[in-house]
């Protein structure tokens, strides 16, 4: 038998594409002047880490991906391509080269399907990546240079109810773990999502002005401490039992489902997690945390 796989970290990964267009990487069209240092260099953190780690995977679940049938589950081998964000094609024409590793993903396929889930694998060669795993992956690791496996946001969480669809999620989360198990996977988890999601809907002339970023209302800001604040002591029972309150009350993007996937996944592990950062885009509120399981393997004598 082969060595078991594990989950060596999982991340909260905010995507907008905006910390892409603050960092000018040759991958992407649009030009800046800055912006959004705080969570960029919270992701310099992500960055080192994971350099430290050498995972064999990046698991990413795409708010952005949206299907309304099933998981659906990228098994192309290399999709290439430019991702264009809709809203702001102005700040995100992003050029992408990527690996994935089609045995953990058929494998965490046929895992769903087991369990019961609605699943499809993605075998479309021409498929077009959305913008949140490009801007996820990118501030995670921005030499593609690390398979990866990408998994839709199946809508259950909006058409089903909550409480429905947050059941598909973790029931998805337990089947990517005994995948990753499975195959022997040494695994980064990232849930794509922003925390508060209200926005504004109008744009300054210079989008990366930093003196026009601002949470959207105090509400917001206080129930984006208030989870973090859980994170950061570890109290990660209570922050479960709060997250579909903060969910209607902050129109919070976990709804999508990456965070309850990732969650599961590891296990709701009671430890204090590492808040690296937390700042406004257009009004939303986004935090760059890290789970580091390893920190919870027995110390060897």
């Amino acid at each position: 038998m082969g060595k078991q796989g594990k989950i060596l970290a999982g991340y909260l990964a905010p995507h907008p594409p905006h910390l892409v267009y603050g960092e000018n990487p040759p991958q992407n069209e649009p030009r800046s002047q800055g912006g959004w240092e705080i969570l960029r260099w919270a992701y310099e953190e992500v960055r080192a880490e994971i350099a430290e780690m050498r995972p064999d995977v990046l698991l990413v679940h795409a708010t952005h991906w949206v299907t309304i049938v099933g998981h659906h589950i990228n098994c192309v081998p290399r999709l290439q391509g430019v991702s264009v964000e809709p809203i702001f094609p102005h700040l995100l024409r992003y050029h992408y080269d990527v690996t994935t590793d089609v045995d953990l993903a058929e494998a965490i396929y046929e895992e769903a399907r087991s369990d019961g889930l609605t699943v499809k694998k993605m075998t479309n060669p021409r498929f077009q990546l959305d913008y949140a795993t490009v801007v996820t992956l990118h501030m995670m690791r921005p030499q593609w240079d690390i398979p990866i496996v990408s998994i839709s946001a199946n809508n259950s969480p909006y058409f089903k109810g909550l409480n429905t669809g947050i059941a598909q999620m973790e029931a998805l989360g337990r089947a990517t773990r005994r995948a990753i198990e499975a195959t022997g996977r040494r695994a980064v988890l990232a849930a794509s999502n922003t925390l508060s999601h209200l926005h504004y809907d109008r744009e300054p002339a210079l989008p990366e002005d930093m003196h026009h970023e601002r949470i959207y209302n105090q509400s917001q800001y206080l129930w984006d401490m208030r989870i973090l604040d859980l994170m950061r002591k570890g109290q990660t029972a209570e922050m479960r039992r709060l997250l579909p309150q903060f969910i209607q009350e902050a129109a919070a993007e976990i709804k999508s489902g990456g965070f309850f996937w990732m969650m599961e996944a590891m296990g709701w592990p009671e430890m204090k997690a590492d808040v690296k950062g937390y700042w406004t885009v257009i009004g939303t509120g986004n935090a760059v945390v890290g789970w580091d399981l390893r920190k919870l393997e027995p110390a060897h004598v």
